[in-house]
């Protein structure tokens, strides 16, 4: 009995040896490094800059007023009366919200967004400003600073639209553009007279006209550039500039009225 106990003990270990052992578990692939965007970097030493002022010429037109009696409350905040602001001719005969920007000259240059956002502020029932610029990729906080609920509606073409109500003291919403695209109409689906234009561009050079209807465009490498000039009532104008190394050029576009 003691050498059959022996012999089945035997033949148990020697199954047990030869049972498959399982398989090594396989090492765990590395993620592959995401690559950085090759941000160009303007050499300062020999940027230049482009600098002007929108002109107006022609009978300076009135100020249209807008009935904003559809919202009590609107029309409480505006007890004199709201404004068209679409064409605006500052005292000094230039043109208010004009948005300038480079429209050729920097192919192939890959520049990195900001970080800080543009805001763009639903105020006093109108958008604030109503001609904003923004780099693809850079943040837009729109807010609501008035005590009415407002809705924030970019009509784009190329990017994605979108369409959203805000209340009174909600937080921002947040949003990009990812394309190039100039113009992007903006409305208010609740107040029919707000209207807001946003010039998404993938660089940095761009400027909106205000009180005095001068804009810069600094910090320009040396290069061949069209810049163009775009009016929500007057339409597009560009021109061809050469910028030279450290050099400021100027340039001045004409807006014509009746």
């Amino acid at each position: 009995m003691k050498t059959l106990a022996m012999a089945a003990l035997a033949i148990a270990l020697a199954a047990c040896s030869s049972a498959p052992k399982p398989a090594a578990e396989a090492p765990k692939a590395d993620k592959a490094p995401v690559a950085k965007p090759d941000y160009f970097k303007v050499d300062a030493s020999t940027a230049g800059s482009v600098h002007g002022k929108i002109q107006f010429r022609g009978k300076k037109p009135a100020r249209k007023k807008i009935d904003v009696s559809e919202d009590p409350m609107c029309a409480k905040m505006h007890a004199a009366g709201l404004f068209d602001e679409s064409l605006v001719v500052n005292p000094n005969g230039t043109l208010a919200n004009v948005f300038i920007y480079v429209k050729s000259g920097l192919e192939g240059k890959t520049f990195e967004p900001p970080k800080e956002p543009v805001v763009l502020d639903q105020k006093g029932c109108g958008f604030s400003p109503r001609v904003i610029g923004i780099q693809t990729g850079q943040p837009l906080n729109v807010s609501n600073s008035d005590p009415v609920t407002h809705n924030i509606h970019p009509m784009a073409q190329i990017n994605r639209a979108w369409n959203q109500s805000q209340d009174p003291g909600t937080e921002p919403l947040k949003r990009r553009f990812v394309q190039r695209e100039v113009m992007i109409k903006v409305k208010c689906n609740i107040h029919s007279w707000m209207r807001a234009w946003i010039g998404a561009v993938e660089h940095p050079y761009f400027a909106v006209t205000g009180a005095n209807g001068a804009f810069e465009l600094p910090d320009l490498p040396p290069g061949d550039y069209t810049i163009e000039a775009w009016h929500e009532v007057y339409g597009v104008q560009e021109q061809k500039i050469t910028v030279k190394a450290s050099s400021k050029e100027e340039i001045a576009f004409t807006f014509k009225g009746e």
